[in-house]
């Protein structure tokens, strides 16, 4: 007995300081998004003897944070429809048909999940550039879809092995083609693994730098993260503002995973175990 509670507590006090290791870099920006530079340079540890929202306002205009935000919304949305609905679908016939070919195909999509993407970064912008969809929002939006959907896939496809082939055939039965029976039936049981899905990609995609980097060429088109590399000079770094650009472009990420955080445990566990 002693020995157990000797255990838990020793579990709470590692959770305890791994909350803190996690959480120290944040509550650093935050504070010192409200300082001054100098101030920051004088205590880079100490709270602000001010609060200098004047920082948040200048991170507003310079990154352009509405059309950026904008712009980070359309690709995220979507890159996050496309990858849904052609892994959904793809998981589904994949996992409901035997055979070699299937099992090959399917091997194909998770081994591509080993592939780095700096081993393709390269080939991958020229031939966005080939495809005249280097520059363009909803061209990014699609290489999200391609370079998102062996991921999901390999999720959807051991979640559907938990849903009884019992539905399908009285779908069958009542009438309903195969695409009926999918969407009717079979997708709406898809939603915890969906949630996941989405919830995880919009993590990548929102905060992705370097793809972005690589596709737009235009300010314009220019997404809240990479507005924000904007702020970095080669003689001057304003780090206080940079700070405040960064917290306001972390906080939709930080509300929505808070938010739905056990689906995606949830999601992840019977998307995997399942499969």
């Amino acid at each position: 007995m002693r020995l157990k509670k000797a255990n838990s507590l020793l579990i709470t006090l590692l959770l305890c300081m791994g909350a803190v290791v996690s959480f120290f870099p944040i509550y650093m920006a935050v504070i010192n998004s409200f300082k001054t530079q100098g101030e920051m340079f004088a205590s880079f540890t100490a709270l602000p003897t001010k609060l200098h929202f004047e920082n948040y306002r200048q991170a507003f205009q310079q990154i352009h944070l509405l059309n950026s935000a904008l712009n980070s919304t359309i690709i995220s949305f979507i890159g996050i429809g496309g990858i849904v609905v052609c892994s959904a679908l793809a998981g589904y016939k994949l996992s409901r048909t035997s055979g070699k070919l299937s099992n090959a195909i399917f091997f194909l999509f998770v081994a591509s999940m080993l592939v780095p993407f700096h081993s393709i970064m390269i080939p991958l912008t020229r031939m966005a550039k080939d495809l005249s969809v280097q520059g363009s929002t909803y061209g990014l939006a699609l290489i999200y879809i391609g370079l998102g959907v062996n991921m999901a896939i390999f999720l959807y496809h051991g979640f559907v092995k938990s849903i009884p082939r019992e539905l399908e055939e009285s779908a069958q039965m009542d009438g309903c083609n195969e695409f009926q029976t999918f969407f009717r039936i079979i997708f709406p049981l898809l939603l915890p693994i969906t949630v996941t899905i989405a919830i995880l990609d919009f993590l990548w995609i929102w905060n992705d730098f370097l793809l972005p980097l690589l596709m737009l060429t235009d300010v314009n088109h220019y997404t809240l993260i990479l507005s924000t590399n904007m702020l970095f000079g080669e003689y001057n770094k304003d780090w206080s503002l940079i700070l405040a650009a960064l917290v306001l472009t972390s906080i939709p990420v930080i509300l929505i995973y808070a938010f739905f955080q056990k689906f995606i445990m949830e999601g992840i566990a019977e998307g995997a175990v399942k499969g």
